[in-house]
């Protein structure tokens, strides 16, 4: 979240230089990656929403999907509208994205019925993140969980390794390839050779929460060498 989406944002300033991006964070506490961690850890976002209003920003982005996914189906809708209301409450209504719900947008925008998805999380959290995109409407055919608990690790996975985990799936009959299906796995620099080695079609939720983020804010959802989504093609 603090490194792709700015490095997208700024990417796009090359082409629309009028068009300039400030960055403010406020953190939810989580080490490990496991479900009573990202429940607690979620239980924080109405500080954090409330802290970004106090800032008068123009859109807040949820970073952690399994976060939201992990809480069940369908809540990254409640995640939202609580969340907006903290910015109402505080005087500043603010639009909110989740990467969760991001995500399941982008697909049903690019009218991916069919994805593979990769994973950083462990199987059992992996598989409740497949289920939860399932229940959305979209069809899982194969998934890879890399099952790196720690949450460090997951920011230091190389994202050049992607495209050889990508290999090992069975993509013929996908619509889409969900890169990463995490904010916090580097994706953005494996997202164009994938496409170009696959012939398909790659969005990650840094991609997803992006083109969320800049229609939220009403402009064009442009940005060069970040895949399919953000081509100008949707």
């Amino acid at each position: 979240m603090e490194t792709e989406i700015p490095a997208m944002l700024t990417a796009r300033q090359l082409i629309r230089p009028a068009q300039r991006f400030t960055f403010h964070s406020s953190r939810m506490r989580m080490k490990t990656v496991r479900k009573e961690e990202l429940a607690a850890m979620d239980g924080e976002s109405d500080r954090c929403a409330l802290e970004l209003s106090d800032a008068h920003v123009d859109v807040m982005g949820y970073a952690c999907l399994v976060a939201i996914m992990s809480m069940g189906p369908g809540y990254h809708r409640e995640s939202q509208k609580r969340l907006h209301q903290r910015s109402v409450e505080n005087g500043h209504p603010t639009p909110v994205i989740t990467s969760a719900g991001a995500l399941v947008d982008a697909l049903k925008v690019m009218n991916a019925r069919r994805v593979v998805v990769v994973a950083p999380y462990m199987k059992p959290l992996t598989e409740l993140v497949v289920n939860y995109i399932r229940e959305e409407g979209v069809e899982v055919l194969g998934y890879r969980a890399l099952e790196i608990p720690d949450n460090l690790d997951v920011a230091r996975h190389d994202p050049m390794r992607l495209p050889e985990i990508v290999a090992e799936l069975d993509v013929s009959d996908a619509d889409a390839i969900v890169l990463s299906a995490c904010v916090q796995m580097p994706s953005l620099a494996a997202v164009s050779k994938v496409e170009a080695l696959t012939g398909k079609p790659v969005v990650t939720a840094a991609i997803a929460t992006t083109y969320a983020m800049l229609k939220a804010l009403d402009l064009e959802p442009v940005v060069p060498g970040a895949g399919a989504l953000l081509s100008g093609a949707y």
